[in-house]
């Protein structure tokens, strides 16, 4: 699709805040730096920001030439949430401007809590949750970024296909607007947790990156050539549903030997059930409660749950070896719920399975780490997709109030 030039203009906007927000205070110059965008340009998109009270001036830089000014966000400028939806809970954090977090709240969601309006009822009561935590305005929260599994529809605000549900075309933002007042943005956690790698954590400065999200679902995130990489149909990333045995495992997706039904949290506790059907490790029918016994079965040395993580990981790292030799990324990132818990001991098996698959060149030009981000990469992540369209549609305010006003000074009296 062709880009307009308010598209051009808002993701120029967007850019420029993000450098702002990431390099607090900075200075017009060091921000066209950092955005090979003209110094004009950036002086005209600095004057928009500050017209919108989303950053402010600050002083001006010590140096020997010029005084230059410096501008910082301005994080009481407005409120910003981040939902991430996913297979079994609902995690909601609310961010000032600066993506701070300022408060978080949790709704677990049991097996039988899959319909559409269950989990848009788990979603408002979350988002009411920490809007009262923060003890804010509504009118200071500038929209709420939803991330939720499966294949979604960013424009119609449809998720089109959620495997482990069962979902296929389910209204979502439809029904959330229903019951949540503020403006509204989907997508899926592979592109949140992408953005989030690009904002805050290893991703950034990276030209070519992919995150690996390993929770009850499987993907990969893409940032490719420094921006996100959404596909012709924003279906990009999903890697949990290649093929990684041929006539292997039923996968919710109706087919077999995906990777996610060897990697994710049900894949993971099938590996266990396969090894000691009997052991204690396993939970028959909570994933966090099994995933978390692994963990600790690791750190203590348990024979079987240093077997599973290694198994595990033997899957991972051959799948993954196909994205470093098909992509030839700088860093690749394994993030969500299952990465964290299992840590630097998966993290070393991932990287030596990794080792035995990949060809040499594209791996020597690899880095494979976990995650640095300390809160819920999903939730920052589809808070920054909030920030962009509260930027659009600012932005389209702004424009439409200065060109009223041009057309009042040139109108001629009555």
């Amino acid at each position: 699709m062709k880009r307009t030039s308010r598209d051009i203009r808002t993701a120029n906007r967007y850019e420029v805040l993000r450098q702002i927000i990431a390099e607090s205070p900075t200075s017009r110059q060091e921000l066209a730096a950092a955005t090979e965008l003209s110094l004009a340009t950036v002086a005209t998109l600095v004057g928009e920001l500050l017209d919108l009270r989303m950053i402010t001036e600050v002083g001006f830089e010590d140096s020997a030439g010029p005084a230059r000014g410096l501008v910082a966000v301005n994080a009481s400028g407005g409120a910003l949430i981040g939902v991430d939806i996913a297979e079994t809970y609902v995690h909601v954090e609310l961010f000032d401007l600066g993506l701070n977090v300022l408060a978080r709240a949790d709704e677990d969601m049991g097996p039988g809590e899959s319909l559409p309006e269950q989990v848009v009822a788990h979603v408002a009561a979350a988002v009411g949750s920490v809007v009262a935590q923060a003890g804010i305005e509504g009118a200071r929260v500038l929209g709420v970024g939803v991330s939720v599994p499966g294949q979604v529809d960013r424009d119609t605000g449809v998720s089109e296909y959620a495997p482990n549900w069962d979902w296929h075309d389910v209204p979502l933002l439809d029904l959330l607007s229903e019951v949540i007042a503020y403006p509204l943005y989907l997508d899926n956690p592979l592109r949140a947790g992408a953005v989030a790698e690009m904002w805050f954590g290893a991703a950034r400065g990276r030209g070519d990156t992919v995150v690996v999200n390993l929770g009850t679902g499987v993907g990969a995130g893409l940032a490719l050539g420094g921006g996100l990489y959404r596909g012709v149909s924003n279906s990009a990333g999903e890697w949990g549903h290649t093929t990684l045995v041929l006539d292997g495992r039923l996968c919710r997706c109706g087919n077999r030997g995906c990777v996610e039904a060897y990697v994710g949290a049900a894949g993971i506790m099938l590996n266990l059930r396969e090894l000691s059907p009997r052991s204690p490790l396993l939970h028959p029918d909570d994933q966090t409660a099994t995933i978390d016994a692994l963990a600790r079965g690791v750190g203590a040395y348990d024979p079987v749950a240093l077997k599973v993580v290694r198994e595990t990981a033997r899957y991972i790292g051959a799948g993954i070896a196909n994205l470093v030799n098909v992509l030839n990324p700088e860093v690749v990132v394994l993030s969500s719920w299952v990465a964290r818990k299992l840590g630097e001991p998966l993290l070393h098996e991932v990287r030596e399975a990794v080792a035995r698959h990949a060809l040499r060149r594209p791996l020597a030009a690899t880095e494979i780490v976990l995650s640095p981000i300390p809160t819920d990469p999903a939730c920052l992540g589809a808070a920054t997709f909030a920030l962009e369209g509260a930027l659009q549609s600012l932005g389209q305010r702004t424009a439409t109030k200065r060109t009223t006003l041009a057309r009042s000074r040139t109108a001629p009296p009555s």
